[in-house]
């Protein structure tokens, strides 16, 4: 008998939903915001009484989603949030109070939104995944009394399906080079398109700095919208299972997440929910956003786990643990995200189990920049002594051959070799399965008394930590 059919109908109607999205998913982005108006028209406009965040940027947006989310809970608001990708189960892109809605919810939902997306004019054309997930998640949260939606921009934000909403407060992260061949060839023309998710009557939020920073100034004033910009806060302190930090007006902060980055994404946060109370649509005390930013957790984003003897793995204590291996988990897969891991690798490194030689375990889709994460990773101090194994991410077409990803590493090796005195590390190693690479990576760094970096798609890394801990079942 399957685990499905022992598991019962639910989870088949659940397997067939998802089923039935990828093959959406063959159709590719489409950009454009009159499929999901006329779809959520045809569901009754339920985020028309949906308030909150509208998270748009190039890096961050995960972690700044997770940080506002924890402060709301924290106060008691129920919370509506749409991380993606998804790690464990699709389940994931849509959540209330940090739990991911059930198998058969999701299938009735599904359901309904498909026949409403039946009902839409033929000149439009079908609805993409995307947009199908984003009308549910919407009609979610009407439907479970969502106090505030904190919602993540899937690409860009002038012509991402989220945009169809105007939740009150719109926040931009930050603004580098990534699917420029749908957002443009420059900074510039990237914010731009990053800072349409600004509406007239909104309060923004922006972390942005450098030459995307003038396009969303320039809107904001444009539509006569307060702005308000940040600057990361200050670090005092950095563990194995966190951080503190210093803002202004709140004082000494400890918080959930690593990775020096987050000084630039907790002061988002913390301006974003602040505007959420300036706008009237939520209250957070001060004594909640704090007991927030402690508690705040976002798997597989810079997420520290040890792996006892028969390859279970825990989160990480704020001691290392003897006999034990060290995995950290980041999704990187762009040279600024890889530039983020590198500099905390370099902060890590004395706080890591074991001082021997690291494994990188790296796996990517093929329209990224592999030679300028090759170069941003060099940077690491434990890069140049790392042994890298590639894998192919699984579950997607889109997926770099590990072999090709192999080759392409070694050339960045050899880049970095001629740029500086880089001494670089072991020729890579191509083993396509990931879960064989995942075994040649914990035994070599078992063997050489290290620690697991696994990096590059979130799809890699969400079967990774699938495979060493059953947080969510995928049904």
């Amino acid at each position: 008998m399957t685990a499905a059919a022992a598991a019962g109908p639910d989870v088949e109607r659940y397997q067939r939903a998802v089923a039935a999205l990828a093959e959406r998913g063959r159709f590719g982005t489409r950009l454009g915001l009159g499929r999901t108006r006329a779809l959520l028209r045809q569901l009754g406009e339920p985020q028309s009484g949906v308030r909150g965040v509208l998270v748009a940027g190039t890096n961050g947006k995960g972690s700044v989603q997770a940080l506002i989310a924890a402060m709301l809970g924290a106060a008691g608001l129920r919370t509506g949030q749409t991380p993606k990708p998804h790690l464990l189960s699709y389940r994931e892109r849509i959540m209330v109070d940090g739990r991911p809605i059930g198998g058969a919810d999701f299938a009735d939902l599904l359901e309904r939104v498909t026949e409403a997306a039946g009902r839409l004019p033929a000149r439009l054309g079908p609805a993409t995944e995307f947009e199908l997930v984003t009308a549910a998640a919407f009609d979610w949260f009407a439907r479970r009394d969502v106090q505030v939606a904190v919602v993540e921009v899937g690409l860009g934000g002038r012509l991402d399906a989220t945009n169809a909403w105007d939740g009150g407060v719109a926040v931009i992260t930050t603004v580098a080079l990534d699917h420029t061949e749908l957002l443009g060839p420059t900074l510039t023309h990237i914010a731009r398109e990053k800072a349409a998710i600004i509406k007239r009557g909104d309060i923004a939020v922006s972390g942005v700095i450098g030459e995307g920073r003038l396009p969303i100034v320039r809107r904001a004033r444009r539509l006569g919208v307060a702005l308000r910009e940040v600057e990361p806060l200050a670090i005092e302190d950095m563990g194995r299972t966190g951080m503190v930090m210093h803002h202004p007006g709140l004082g000494r902060l400890r918080v959930g997440l690593l990775g020096r980055h987050q000084a630039g994404n907790v002061a988002v946060a913390i301006a974003a929910v602040t505007a959420l109370g300036e706008a009237g649509i939520a209250s957070v005390p001060v004594a909640m956003m704090c007991r927030g930013l402690a508690s705040a957790r976002w798997p597989g984003r810079l997420e520290l786990l040890t792996i006892d003897a028969h390859g279970h793995a825990r989160p990480a204590t704020a001691e290392p643990t003897i006999g034990q291996t060290d995995i950290l988990l980041d999704g990187a897969h762009n040279p600024e995200g890889a530039q983020a891991l590198a500099r905390a690798l370099g902060e890590s490194r004395p706080m890591l189990s074991g001082g021997g030689r690291p494994v990188f375990l790296t796996g990517v889709l093929a329209d990224k920049d592999v030679p300028g994460m090759v170069g941003a990773m060099m940077g690491a101090v434990m890069a140049s002594d790392a042994l890298v194994v590639t894998t192919t991410v699984p579950g997607t077409s889109r997926a770099l051959d590990a072999r090709e990803l192999a080759a392409r590493w070694s050339d960045g090796l050899a880049v970095a070799r001629q740029r500086s005195a880089t001494r670089a590390s072991r020729t890579p190693v191509a083993i396509p399965d990931v879960d064989d690479a995942l075994g040649r990576a914990i035994a070599e760094a078992r063997s050489g008394d290290g620690p697991v970096v696994v990096f590059g798609s979130l799809g890699l890394v969400g079967h990774v930590r699938g495979r060493l801990m059953a947080d969510i079942a995928d049904g």
